[in-house]
C-alpha cells in the first residue's frame, strides 16, 4: 500500500511516472498514445490506457483524469493510490470488474498547468458534431472582451464593468455564460474547438480498441475546481435519459446527497455543451452505461473564474514579467489543487468509495 501523499505529484512528469510504475509492479500491460508535442520541462507526453483485468470482460469501469490537464493533480493521484490498493483491485477481480485507467486525457494541459488542450479546447466541450452548425453562446460574446482586458491584473473600469454585468444578470448567469462552452473565440475561455482535438481523437480510438466487450460499462471522470472545498460532488455524465439517472442514482447517490444533474438544474455545473461522454455513445453503442463526474471543491467559483482569466491572459502575453506569469501559474494550480495532506485524504476515500459502489453496481446488472 502507499501512501497518500505519495500518490499525488507536483508536476505532470513525475505523475506520469508513478502511474507507470504503479502499473508495472501491478503487472498491468500500458498502452502509451504519444502526444505530437513536448511538455513545459521538454519530458515526453501521453495518453497512458491500462486495464486491469479481463480485456473481454462485459463489465467495465473507466477511471479517467485530466480532462482538464491542471486537474490531474487530483485524477492521477487517485489513480496511482487504487493501482497500489490490494483490497480494491480484489474487490474488481471478484466481482467480475476489469477497470480501465486512462491517465492524462489532456497531457499537454496537465505539463503547462492549464486547463485546455494545446489547441487551446476545453476538451469537455470539444465532443461535438462540427458538421453541424455550432452552438453561439451570445453570453459568453458579450463578456469576452472584459474576460480578457489588454492588461493584467485587470484595471478598475474593467473590473466595474464586470461587476456591473454580474449585479445585472446574476452570479449564476455569469458562471452559465463563462463555463457553458462557446465556438466563436479560439482565444477564449471554455472554448469548445472547431474540429476534434488529439485528445478527442485518441480517446476515441480508445473507446474502439479497448471497450468493445464491454456490455456494462460505467466511468468516473475526476475533475477539480467547483463546489465546497474537499467535497466530492457526484454529477451525472449521460443523455438525460431516466433510466441511466436512476442507475446512477442507485449505484452513487444517497437521499441526502443525490447524484446531481446539469438538466435540472441540481449540480454546481451548468449546463454545457460538447461533453466527453458523449463519445460513448457513438463509440461503444453496444453497452449500457452509467457514469459521473466526480468533482471537488477547491475554492470559490469566482476564484477559479479569475485564475482562468488570468491563465488565458497569460497565454496571449507571453511576453508577460517573469514575476507576474509566476504569480499566474501558482494561482492556476491552487484553483484546481488543494496541496494539504486533509484535502488529498478527502480526494482518495470519497473516490474509492465511488470506485467500489461502481463495482457493485456493475455486478448488481444482468447481462
Amino acid at each position: 500500500m502507499i501512501g497518500v501523499g505519495e500518490a499525488f505529484s507536483a508536476r505532470y512528469a513525475q505523475a506520469r511516472q508513478k502511474f507507470l510504475q504503479g502499473c508495472a509492479g501491478a503487472g498491468i500491460e500500458v498502452r502509451s498514445h504519444l502526444h505530437p508535442l513536448k511538455g513545459r520541462d521538454g519530458e515526453e507526453l501521453a495518453m497512458d490506457v491500462a486495464l486491469d483485468g479481463d480485456p473481454q470482460a462485459e463489465r467495465m469501469l473507466i477511471v479517467s483524469s485530466a480532462c482538464h490537464g491542471v486537474e490531474g493533480h487530483c485524477g492521477s493521484g487517485v489513480q496511482v493510490f487504487a493501482l497500489h490498493d490490494a483490497e480494491w483491485r480484489e474487490k474488481a477481480r471478484a466481482q467480475g470488474v476489469a477497470v480501465l485507467y486512462v491517465h492524462a486525457l489532456n497531457p499537454h494541459g496537465f505539463s503547462h498547468g492549464r486547463r485546455v488542450t494545446n489547441e487551446n479546447c476545453d476538451l469537455n466541450r470539444n465532443f461535438f458534431d462540427f458538421t453541424e452548425p455550432l452552438p453561439v453562446n451570445q453570453a459568453y460574446a458579450e463578456l469576452h472582451a472584459l474576460l480578457l482586458p489588454e492588461q493584467w491584473p485587470p484595471t478598475a473600469a474593467n473590473e466595474a464593468a464586470m461587476g456591473a454585468w454580474i449585479e445585472k444578470n446574476g452570479p449564476a448567469a455569469y458562471q452559465a455564460a463563462v463555463t457553458r462552452g462557446q465556438y466563436q473565440f479560439e482565444d477564449g475561455l471554455f472554448f469548445g474547438g472547431r474540429a476534434p482535438t488529439w485528445s478527442n481523437r485518441t480517446l476515441r480510438e480508445v473507446l474502439r480498441t479497448q471497450v468493445q466487450s464491454a456490455r456494462r460499462l460505467a466511468w468516473i471522470d475526476l475533475h477539480t475546481g467547483l463546489g465546497p472545498n474537499g467535497l466530492g460532488e457526484r454529477i451525472f455524465s449521460c443523455r438525460d435519459d431516466k433510466a441511466a439517472y436512476a442507475r446512477a442514482n442507485a449505484w452513487w447517490g444517497t437521499p441526502a446527497a443525490p447524484v446531481t444533474s446539469i438538466y435540472d438544474g441540481s449540480s454546481t455545473s451548468a449546463f454545457l455543451t460538447g461533453l466527453m461522454w458523449g463519445s460513448v455513445y457513438e463509440e461503444c453503442p453496444q453497452a449500457e452505461y452509467t457514469g459521473i463526474a466526480l468533482e471537488y471543491g477547491t475554492v470559490p467559483v469566482m476564484e477559479v473564474v479569475g485564475a482562468l482569466r488570468a491563465d488565458h491572459w497569460l497565454h496571449k502575453h507571453p511576453e508577460a514579467p517573469p514575476e507576474l506569469a509566476a504569480s499566474i501559474r501558482a494561482g492556476m494550480l491552487a484553483a484546481f489543487y488543494t496541496d494539504t495532506d486533509a484535502w488529498r485524504g478527502q480526494i482518495i476515500s470519497q473516490a474509492r468509495q465511488a470506485m467500489f459502489q461502481a463495482v457493485d453496481g456493475l455486478a448488481a446488472q444482468a447481462l
